[in-house]
This record gives C-alpha cells, sequence and structure tokens, in this order.
C-alpha cells in the first residue's frame, strides 16, 4: 500500500476533533477523508471510504470507542486518542498501533504517523480484530480499577485530613490545586483538577465544567439558566449553584438520562 494515509477521526467533542484534524493536516502526510462526532455516523462513512487509518476516541456518551470497534465491518489501523494518562493507557498501547493524549501534539502526531506508515504493509497486526483480541486478553487479566475512596486535604499547618470522597459535593479548580467541598467546609486539595479526576470513580463524579466536578449524588436538580445552559443544584444546606459547560452539557444529560 502506498500514497497518503487516508484517515478518519471520531470524536465526541468538537472542539477536540478539530484540534486532532488539524494536527494531521499539518503534517503534509495525510488526507483526512472523513470526521464524526457521532459514532454512528462513523459507522457508516468508515467501510465506505477506504480509510487506512482511524483516530479514535474511547470515551464517548453514546458508544465507547470499543464498542464501535465491535460493531465496526472494515478493518483500518486503530489509533487511539484519549485524556488518559500513560499508565492508564499500557493496554492500548499493546492492542492498537499507537495512542494519542489530549491536547494533541504535532511532534507526537509525527511519530504515530511513523508507526502507521510501518505497518502499512501488515495492516492485520493492528487491525480491529487484532486490537479487539488484544483488548480482550487485557481485560481479562486486568483488576478492577483503584478509585479513591478517601482524599487527603491540607489542614494549613503542615497537617492533613483524609475525607471520604462520598462526603463531597463537587470540586472546583483554585490555581494549580483544587477546592474540595462537603457539607462541613471547603477544603484544599494539592492536585491539580485534571489529575484529581483520574483518581475519581467517573460512575459517580461528572466533569461538568472545565474548573468542576460534580458528585452525582448530591445533584437535587437541573435547570436551564436565561442563556439556556445547564445549572446543576446540589442538595447541600446551601442549594449550591453549579453551571455545565456548553461542550458538557449533552454527555452530562446521558449520564442522568434526561
Amino acid at each position: 500500500m502506498t500514497g497518503r494515509l487516508r484517515a478518519y477521526v471520531v470524536d465526541d467533542e468538537a472542539g477536540a476533533l478539530k484540534q486532532v484534524v488539524q494536527s494531521l493536516k499539518s503534517t503534509g502526510r495525510v488526507d483526512v477523508v472523513g470526521t464524526a462526532t457521532s459514532p454512528e455516523t462513523a459507522l457508516i462513512e468508515i467501510p465506505e471510504r477506504q480509510v487506512d487509518a482511524l483516530f479514535l476516541d474511547i470515551h464517548m456518551p453514546e458508544m465507547t470507542g470499543f464498542e464501535l470497534l465491535q460493531r465496526l465491518t472494515s478493518s483500518p489501523l486503530v489509533v487511539f486518542v484519549t485524556a488518559f494518562d500513560h499508565h492508564a493507557l499500557q493496554a492500548f498501547e499493546a492492542a492498537a498501533v499507537d495512542y494519542l493524549l489530549k491536547p494533541v501534539k504535532r511532534e507526537r502526531v509525527e511519530r504515530t504517523l511513523e508507526r502507521l506508515e510501518s505497518r502499512r504493509a501488515d495492516p492485520d497486526a493492528a487491525g480491529v480484530q487484532a486490537v479487539l483480541e488484544r483488548l480482550a486478553r487485557h481485560y481479562h487479566e486486568a483488576r478492577a480499577p483503584a478509585y479513591a475512596d478517601r482524599i487527603s486535604v491540607d489542614l494549613g499547618q503542615q497537617r492533613t485530613q483524609l475525607v471520604e470522597t462520598a462526603k463531597i459535593t463537587h470540586f472546583v479548580a483554585q490555581g494549580k490545586g483544587t477546592i474540595a467541598v462537603t457539607a462541613s467546609g471547603s477544603h484544599l486539595v494539592d492536585r491539580a483538577l485534571g489529575k484529581l479526576e483520574e483518581r475519581l470513580d467517573p460512575r459517580q463524579f461528572v466533569r461538568i465544567h472545565r474548573s468542576a466536578i460534580v458528585n452525582l449524588a448530591w445533584v437535587g436538580e437541573v435547570r436551564p439558566d436565561l442563556g439556556g445552559r445547564l445549572v446543576v443544584l446540589l442538595k447541600d444546606a446551601n442549594h449550591t449553584e453549579l453551571q455545565v459547560a456548553r461542550d458538557r452539557a449533552r454527555a452530562f444529560k446521558e449520564r442522568l438520562v434526561l
């Protein structure tokens, strides 16, 4: 197989999808033959467009990237695109041609394209079926991820306290750290919100804004504000209101089955 790589990009967040596409096009080595924010659209278009390489987001509300692969009728080379850290991606390294961490960097894309080119002569080595088989072996052997059930908070004067995550109504970014809010008050966590999110159980905690994570158990009401955005009202004594970012509203509503 020769010529420029024919790539297809799938990501439910339009901004993230655009960034991947721009990074690929900037190399001058790729023809982006299609994009989709909907996995259902991707399932139809990918087999029709003779796709060599699929750049695939993992966590999407309608259908995960893994579920999309299970339903895909063609077998392009697979590159996962994700916000997971390196340790969480060890399985994906073994399963796909490569992975890209969000936000995608140009120099990292160049390395991925080198790997794709080297695999084109033997696509079965990293095609969809091979990816699914390797992922199945990994998840059969792997243990469930260990999420934090307690968070260390700063009490000042070099004192710390462990707070149960179930008692935390929400987290708010503050500088390089994070504020954990409970019914009894606010506490400083010496960890950036993005890093903290990796340690929280996604079944319980949802990122609703680049600067906020909410505990679903404390959500009492969801309503639109005057601008049409969603507002979350918590079941705490102060009836705290938190705004949901527009680009996260759809995923949030999916989680609440709204």
